[in-house]
């Protein structure tokens, strides 16, 4: 079967013009999902396009995967991604990585070989909120967690990314090579001290001498990504084999729009991204805070509210004015007031090309994707604002029907009384709360008494009880559309 390292492709495939033999995998990457196909690994390519340097990516996927390596492999790396706009798609082919490894294929070592390579400087990752072990409540590393467990009894064999991370760092202690740096691109709100946190956490418990090492010479820079990238299904994927003339298993597709502000932190050298369109800065936090509350926090007031009112895409909620208005004024009056931007940002032009951006019809973004690790997501996105309109007495309705419509996901029941396929580290503890309580409003206390999701301030405020639970009951009898109108 011809795959798109042959030459046979569509004209109308931008590829690489750089010398892919001269690059080197300076760059390992923890992740090889849907997102960073689209963004880190494109930035790379662009950049390369512009700087003929050698900064190559090694792609590494540690749980699951194994077939996209494999197939990635098989094409010698390369892969398109197509940036779907309202009126037109770009199809642009990747170059940027030039090896891929998987523990299941290689080995434990093999990885941990490769990260300790001389010429590795940034080990980066999109693994997700669950992929940092650690305690939402604390920050901390959460040593209960199974994988952390795993690895703290056996550190030289590691199974999690914090544990390749300290191994990684701790061999090139010994061949006395430099570290490199630890770059999150997680929608984590600062990422980078949250990686930080865990890593020195996880170190301090297997050799605190190590640890003081790391502390003083590894940097973990925060960064705030974005991009619209719906996970790759079969009708995508036939639309990018159209599109580029072949199939393409790795291939992916997204909006036009991109983002990356990242914090100029780097031990040991880094790419000049700002070239491809990145944002070099001292201070990430309120880019990050912006984008966490304003777009990532009404997509999953969306996602929530969508799914629940048979919304299978997130353009599809665009449809309905109320949902589109709703989103608005949750970017504008929930979350806007909450946050502290440099001079000149236009926050209201932000929202607008967030709505801009939800309506396209070319992307299918699910809103079940979206809904997906709630419990991980929900005090980053909505928290914060949450307690800021609690602690200043400002309106926060818009907030308090996001959570409801949360809650009434995770009962794993719809409005049709179909079964809710619910993804989330903490499905078990939903299940236990929804047997003692049934879909009743009963259930919000106990939800909000979950410390890990809420913390252990806002069960004992009445009126966000109350609040919470008069949206609650407003979706369960009159269904979400409405519960959303009549806001």
């Amino acid at each position: 079967m011809t795959n798109i390292a042959d030459t046979d492709i569509n004209a109308q495939v931008i590829r690489p013009t750089y010398d892919r033999a001269s690059l080197k995998s300076r760059i390992v990457h923890l992740g090889f999902g849907a997102f960073h196909r689209a963004h880190q690994a494109l930035f790379t390519n662009e950049m390369l396009e512009k700087t003929g340097s050698d900064w190559g990516i090694c792609e590494i996927n540690l749980f699951g995967g194994e077939d996209l390596i494999t197939r990635l492999r098989e094409q010698d790396h390369l892969y398109t991604v197509a940036e779907k706009g309202a009126n037109a798609t770009i199809v642009k082919m990747i170059g940027s990585v030039t090896k891929s490894l998987h523990p299941s294929l290689d080995g434990q070592q093999a990885v941990l070989d490769k990260m300790a390579e001389e010429q590795v400087a940034i080990v980066s990752m999109t693994i997700t909120e669950k992929g940092y072990c650690a305690d939402p409540a604390t920050g901390r590393l959460d040593k209960n967690n199974e994988l952390i467990k795993s690895d703290l009894a056996n550190p030289r064999m590691p199974n999690s990314a914090i544990g390749y991370i300290v191994e990684a760092l701790r061999i090139r202690r010994e061949l006395n090579r430099q570290p490199f740096t630890v770059m999150s691109c997680d929608n984590v709100q600062e990422n980078g001290h949250v990686a930080r946190a865990a890593v020195l956490d996880f170190a301090n418990l297997v050799d605190q001498e190590l640890a003081g090492w790391i502390e003083e010479n590894v940097t973990f820079p925060c960064t705030m990504v974005d991009r619209i990238v719906p996970a790759a299904t079969t009708e995508t994927l036939a639309e990018i084999a159209q599109l580029v003339g072949v199939e393409d298993p790795c291939g992916i597709a997204c909006e036009p729009f991109r983002q990356w502000v990242i914090e100029d932190n780097f031990v040991n050298g880094r790419p000049e991204w700002d070239i491809a369109g990145a944002e070099f800065v001292s201070d990430v936090v309120p880019f990050e805070e912006m984008k966490l509350r304003m777009l990532n926090g009404s997509h999953s007031f969306l996602a929530y509210l969508g799914y629940l009112g048979g919304y299978t895409h997130i353009s599809d909620t665009m449809t309905n004015e109320s949902y589109r208005k709703a989103a608005f004024d949750m970017m504008m009056k929930a979350q806007a007031p909450t946050l502290t931007m440099p001079e000149g940002t236009n926050l209201e032009s932000y929202a607008k090309l967030l709505i801009e951006r939800f309506t396209n019809p070319s992307l299918k973004h699910q809103t079940w994707q979206i809904a997906m690790d709630g419990s991980q997501k929900i005090p980053q996105r909505m928290g914060g604002s949450l307690r800021h309109h609690l602690e200043h007495g400002t309106n926060y309705k818009w907030l308090a029907m996001g959570i409801a419509g949360w809650m009434t996901y995770i009962s794993g029941v719809d409005e049709k009384a179909q079964p809710i396929d619910v993804r989330d580290p903490m499905a078990e503890q939903f299940k236990v709360i929804y047997q003692q309580h049934g879909i009743n409003t009963s259930a919000v206390k106990a939800i909000l008494g979950l410390e890990a999701v809420f913390g252990t301030d806002l069960i004992n405020n009445e009126g966000l009880v109350n609040e919470i639970t008069k949206a609650y009951q407003l979706i369960i009898t009159k269904g979400a559309r409405a519960a959303v109108a009549a806001l």
